[in-house]
Order: C-alpha cells, then structure tokens, then sequence
C-alpha cells in the first residue's frame, strides 16, 4: 500500500486528532447495537477508559469490579465461559501489570475469548508520571501463549481492531492511547486485518517500523528524511503478535536496515519482535527507539515524547545517525 496520502504531502494544517480510548469507547457501544453477547467490565474508571458510553447505552451489560483489577480479570474469565463476550477494561499498568497473574492463569492457560481494553499506555499517559506510565505492558502480553496484542495508530484502526477482537475466538490484549493521535489511515484501500501489517509509504534505503502513535511520526520523519535525500519504507505493525513476520523480512530485503518505533520498553516490545523475526529469518542491522532502561516521569504529555526522542524531529535525527 502506498502512503496514506497520494503523493505524500498531506495537508497538516487541518489534521484530526482523536484519542484511541475514545475511539475504544465509541466501537464498544457499536458492537453492542450489533451484538447482545458483547458484555464490558470497567474497574472504577469507566469515564477514562471511555467504557461509560457503553454502560449509558446499556446499563444492563455493563459490570464495576471497582478498584481490584484481579478480580475484574477473574469476572471477565467466568463470563466468557458462559458464551458471552467479555470487554474487561482498565488503564494498562493495572490490566497488564497489576492483573498478570490473572490473565495468565484464569485467561490465557484456558484460552478464554476475553478481550482486554488497555488504555492510558506509554510516556503519553503525561502527568501521571512513571506509576501509571506503562511502558512494559507488550512484552508482559507477548509472553503468553496464544494471546494476541495489539496496538492501533489512530481513531480508524482502533476501531477496526475492536471488531476483529470480537470477531476473533480468543484472548485479545488491546493498548489504547490517552493522548489524542492524528487520524492518518484515510487511504480508501485501508483493510485491518490481525496479524497483518500495512505499509504506509514505500522506500529503498532504510525501513521505520513503528506501531501506536508512533505511526504518525514516523511518517513525518519519513517526509522529513526524503527533504534529505533518503528514502524511508514505513510499515505499520498495529498486531505485534502474531507478527506479519513476511512483511519484515520483505521490507528489510529490500532496504537492508531497520528502524522500529514505540512508545514502550526496547525490551520486549515491538523492536524485540522484529529483531527475533530478522535475527532467525534475515539478519540485517536493526535499531531499536523507544524507552532505554529506564522509567518515565511526571510532565506534558508532548514534552515527555520529545525528551525521549519519540517526536518526528528527534526520530529523523536518530535514523540519520543510524544510517552514517
């Protein structure tokens, strides 16, 4: 697929923003006018994580664990066992990291049809600080068997991946954003589909490949980049499992280095993924952006992005470095 804006100059200046928690909370009561076996948890935080709009919908499919996200993931297991299909739904350094064991035991081990909505994820999160700034959670999912993670880029893809979550037979683990995101999948040939990456813009000399918000900056660094003579393929891996592993390898075949970008951990996220992938199947050199070794802190959710090197400048000025 070609870059999401023909010619690849989109006019910035008019650009709509949405957040992907919004965006999780508007599909939910969608699926829920489509579906009366679509049920949602929330564990105290339905006006942030967006689910309230469901339960003002349907008041009636809609269940407040409170604050005890273990529990909410051992309700969540229960009624999936009935046929229904559960949303369970908290910010992700409680789903992920508070609720582990959980969804480890009573969700993955059994293989449950239990969707996780995992909002306020990354350095985005902003004033929250490093407690709620969840920048481990991919690699906490990746981990279990069978789970499937995924990390859309805006308002369209978030809502397409909420309908292939309920579509799909299985544990789904989805990260939602609190800061609102550019809309950029405009491309009438747009399709989601799990597991399957898009490539956004085509390019010969070096591959981004970034999930979630970093979607976006990725191609204006890209944009970037071409003002300096180079060539940059940007994939958009919104299903970091299972990978779309022939994707890599294809756009790394082609270009010869790699770039991957998120807003989470180097270890165990995104650029772990495809450097396992391109380590067994391609060998080529891979540099990983995202969180080094090290917690977030308190701060303006794009002055955070900027400090650590997840704006588009800063991403332009790292593949540069990359590629001399």
């Amino acid at each position: 697929m070609s870059d999401v804006i023909p010619g690849g100059k989109p006019d910035v200046t008019n650009v709509k923003k949405i957040a992907t928690r919004e965006s999780y909370g508007h599909a939910l009561v969608e699926l829920g006018h489509a579906h009366d076996d679509v049920v949602v948890l929330d564990a105290d935080l339905a006006e942030a994580t967006k689910t309230g709009m469901f339960k003002t919908a349907f008041p009636e499919r809609f269940l407040d664990a409170g604050i005890a996200e273990a529990n909410l993931m051992g309700l969540a297991a229960g009624i999936a066992t009935t046929g229904k299909v559960p949303f369970a739904s908290t910010f992700a350094m409680f789903a992920a990291g508070r609720a582990f064991e959980q969804i480890r035991n009573s969700i993955g081990y059994p293989h449950l049809n239990v969707k996780i909505g995992a909002t306020h994820a990354g350095i985005s999160v902003g004033e929250d600080g490093a407690t709620h700034q969840c920048n481990e959670d991919l690699a906490l999912m990746r981990t279990i068997p069978g789970m499937v993670v995924a990390c859309p880029s805006d308002d369209i893809e978030a809502r397409a991946l909420v309908k292939a979550a309920y579509e799909y037979e299985g544990p789904v683990y989805m990260r939602f954003g609190r800061l609102a995101a550019p809309v950029i999948n405009t491309n009438p040939d747009y399709h989601f589909e799990l597991g399957r990456g898009i490539v956004l813009r085509e390019g010969s000399d070096v591959t981004l490949v970034a999930t979630g918000l970093m979607v976006s900056a990725a191609l204006d660094a890209a944009r970037a980049l071409e003002a300096d003579g180079i060539s940059a393929e940007v994939v958009n891996i919104h299903t970091i499992k299972p990978l779309d592993e022939e994707l890599i390898v294809a756009s790394a075949t082609k270009t010869g280095k790699v770039v991957t970008i998120e807003e989470h951990s180097i270890i165990g996220g995104l650029g772990s993924a495809v450097a396992e992938t391109l380590g067994e199947h391609h060998p080529v050199p891979v540099h990983r952006i995202g969180m080094r070794d090290e917690f977030g802190q308190s701060g303006p959710a794009l002055e955070l992005l900027s400090h650590y090197g997840f704006d588009a400048p800063s991403i332009t000025a790292e593949v540069e470095k990359f590629l001399r």
